[in-house]
């Protein structure tokens, strides 16, 4: 992999000097933050998924305003968010039969796809590797940011999620501005996002489909789409690219969480009260627990629980408690994603 850094500026702009403003998404805000991503300065938005720390990503200098705002490794690539999958062919090489599917059924949506990267794009997004990840979101204000964007001349919005490195991410506007402050020059207030949790991500660069980073899409439609089952990733057995939000840590509240079976957390909650400790606690199918000091209870269904799980976290992490006991969650398949995210969190 060829060598490369980032190299940020310094910062002399009144938006970068200022603290983030919180605007509603009104088509004078979508403007202003169109206008704003073309200068070279951060916006945070909503997506279906989660909040989004966008920069143009056809300039570099603005993309490395995102790895300096987050605290990110300059070798952890980012995503391209594009309008439609016809935007997509300005920054991959090629895109597959494959692609052309799961972009035609699951988009736009909250899906990735991990693709050869065209040779002008900057080696700031992709951490110096030979791939890029795309998506399209759906939600309606991310799309009309996106269109804004174009029509002021943007091909494409580089956009992790708009949260310090590895924290828990946001799904709120409020979210956004507690971790970044005057990291941003503008937030998009889009309300709560729909699904809470990040994109589906499978890679199309090796012999067979591969399945990165589980999400809110089904696997069972995943592949019937693509016509043979998804690898899954092994770090041991295959070389996969990197991507967003597959290190082992990460989504991770500052309060140290363990994820706990149902049956054992009335137990653990007591030794560690015994300890001397203050216990936060994210049940889900047990209503209470008696030495907890601060509990919020999850939705049992699967898309409740990750609707609401990251402002939980967020709420109780808040508290500045010892410990975070999470009871676990069902181990089923469709249950893949939200316990993925639980278990980068309790590393």
């Amino acid at each position: 992999m060829a060598s490369y850094m980032i190299v940020l500026p310094p910062s002399s702009s009144a938006a970068s000097a200022a603290s983030a403003s919180i605007a509603p998404a009104s088509d004078a805000t979508l403007k202003r933050a169109a206008a704003l991503l073309r200068a070279g300065e951060l916006v945070a938005f909503p997506t279906e998924t989660v909040y989004g720390l966008g920069a143009d990503a056809n300039n570099p200098i603005a993309v490395a305003k995102i790895f300096a705002a987050k605290g990110r490794p300059a070798d952890h690539p980012v995503i391209v968010h594009v309008a439609s999958a016809e935007d997509a062919a300005f920054w991959a090489r090629d895109i597959p039969d494959l692609a052309q599917k799961l972009f035609a059924r699951f988009c736009p949506g909250p899906l990735t796809l991990i693709l050869p990267r065209a040779a002008h794009v900057s080696d700031a997004i992709t951490g110096g590797q030979d791939s890029i990840g795309i998506r399209m979101p759906s939600h309606p204000v991310a799309r009309r940011l996106l269109q804004a964007f174009a029509a002021q001349g943007g091909r494409g919005l580089a956009a992790p999620s708009a949260n310090r490195f590895g924290h828990v991410s946001p799904t709120t506007a409020q979210h956004v501005a507690d971790d970044l402050q005057d990291r941003v020059a503008l937030i998009v207030d889009g309300g709560s996002c729909e699904h809470g949790i990040e994109s589906t991500i499978i890679s199309l660069t090796g012999d067979a489909p591969l399945l990165l980073r589980p999400g809110s899409l089904p696997l069972t439609a995943l592949e019937a789409t693509l016509g043979a089952p998804l690898q899954r990733l092994d770090r041991n057995a295959i070389a996969a690219p990197r991507a967003s939000g597959t290190l082992a840590s990460h989504y991770a509240p500052r309060t140290p969480a363990e994820l706990i079976a149902a049956e054992a957390l009335e137990a653990v909650s007591r030794r560690y009260h015994q300890e001397g400790k203050r216990v936060a606690a994210l049940l889900r199918t047990v209503p209470a627990l008696e030495h907890a000091a601060h509990t919020t209870v999850a939705p049992v269904s699967l898309s409740g629980y990750a609707h609401a799980l990251y402002a939980a976290l967020r709420a109780l992490d808040a508290h500045g408690d010892d410990v975070l006991l999470i009871e676990d969650v069902p181990t089923s398949t469709e249950w893949l994603a939200v316990r993925d995210r639980l278990l980068r969190a309790t590393t």
